[in-house]
């Protein structure tokens, strides 16, 4: 385990509008605000989502299963954003509805807002956190800088 302790920063509260893609307008905040490490809320309406929903195979690295989501649907999620060697990376976890039936999992691209997403980012000073590639998986997975001694 590693963990760092850090206390709340900046808080920004965006709209994002109709066709808006979620990934691609955190980025955009991230980069302007220069915020390194947060935790991400999002509620309102989703019209696609490409969801990972699990593994298609472990080894010898994970590779993503893709499902599609074709809404428009409903959807709230809970994520947090650090940075690579490119930029802010978010990671985030969603529930999306739609006529009675759910698809939970991680929205990785094709991310378009249906009406409106209400999305709160919540900084975290303090936190020397960064997304660096894990060769075990494949993926670029967060790591902390511990700030306390070993």
């Amino acid at each position: 385990m590693e963990y760092s302790v850090g206390r709340v920063g900046r808080v920004v509260v965006a709209r994002l509008f109709e066709g808006e893609d979620l990934h691609a307008c955190i980025d955009q905040i991230a980069r302007e605000a220069q915020i390194r490490c947060a935790t991400v809320l999002i509620t309102g309406g989703f019209r696609t989502a490409a969801v990972v929903v699990g593994p298609e195979q472990e080894k010898p690295q994970i590779v993503p299963k893709f499902q599609a989501f074709a809404g428009p649907g409903e959807v709230l999620g809970v994520g947090t954003l650090y940075w690579d060697d490119a930029g802010p990376r978010l990671h985030i976890h969603t529930a999306i509805g739609k006529d009675g039936e759910s698809l939970v999992g991680c929205p990785r691209r094709d991310t378009r807002t249906f009406l409106i997403l209400e999305v709160t980012i919540i900084e975290i000073d303090g936190i020397a956190g960064t997304r660096q590639l894990d060769p075990g998986s494949g993926m670029k997975l967060l790591r902390l800088k511990p700030d306390r001694p070993a």
